[in-house]
């Protein structure tokens, strides 16, 4: 899979972005190489906001692609969740949904009604998993992966500043050029919130360099800091409207 983002809908992190790289081969040639190496590549070009390319080729028979568009939300899922059946009970989906559709339901949820704290949402996912969900009534974006890397996820920002997601970190050398890293584990990030840690939701993450054998500098990473605590609690508010404006 792979998602290319406007920074308008998705600023990248200080320090994904390695000061005097200029590499990266621009939006429209990385798309064309990922339809010309995967066949029956589907494309989704949501004006100059959002584009996603989605093939079923080359996937691993234990972790399946999913790609679901609902209510103008778009979604790419690799991954499976071990419990599906109380996920789709908890949002009141039938039997027939799959993993890329209660990740929907349950980003509208959080959109919509705020029952749950954003962290709460993705902690409910059990299982290997990583996701791309763009809201093109919103303009927005909610992306995750699972605690252990369960599923090899990499982000990146190319010249122009878009983000950059694929499960190939071949696509994000070709985009990002030494700009790029692994998506952090246990992490989601949205348009509003950035970046964050949903299994330690009241700390900071903080910025880790990356050097690759031959001493270059590469995009950092991001890890818990267990010293740092957030400035104040997770917000707690009364409305649905409040809620929603957070995420």
């Amino acid at each position: 899979m792979l998602a290319v983002l406007d920074q308008t809908v998705a600023k990248s992190p200080e320090g994904l972005r390695v000061a005097g790289d200029d590499g990266g081969s621009g939006v429209a040639a990385l798309l064309e190489k990922f339809v010309t190496d995967y066949d029956g590549t589907v494309v989704v070009e949501l004006e100059s906001s959002c584009s996603l390319a989605y093939t079923v080729k080359k996937e691993s028979p234990l972790l399946t692609r999913l790609f679901a568009v609902l209510d103008n939300i778009f979604c790419l899922f690799e991954g499976e969740f071990e419990n599906v059946g109380l996920l789709k009970q908890q949002y009141g989906l039938n039997k027939t949904a799959n993993e890329v559709v209660i990740v929907i339901e349950a980003y509208r949820t959080l959109r919509d009604r705020g029952a749950y704290p954003a962290d709460q949402v993705v902690r409910d996912f059990h299982g290997k998993f990583a996701f791309v969900l763009y809201d093109n009534t919103n303009k927005s974006t909610f992306i995750a992966a699972d605690p252990d890397g369960g599923i090899p996820f990499f982000w990146g920002c190319d010249p122009e500043g878009h983000l950059i997601l694929s499960d190939n970190v071949d696509f994000l050398r070709l985009g990002c050029g030494k700009s790029f890293a692994p998506f952090p584990k246990g992490c989601f990030f949205s348009t509003k919130g950035g970046l964050q840690s949903y299994e330690h939701p009241l700390n900071e993450l903080k910025p880790v360099p990356r050097v690759d054998s031959k001493g270059e500098v590469l995009g950092v990473t991001y890890k818990v800091d267990a010293q740092t605590k957030k400035g104040s609690s997770m917000p707690r508010v009364g409305s649905a409207a409040d809620w929603s404006s957070q995420y």
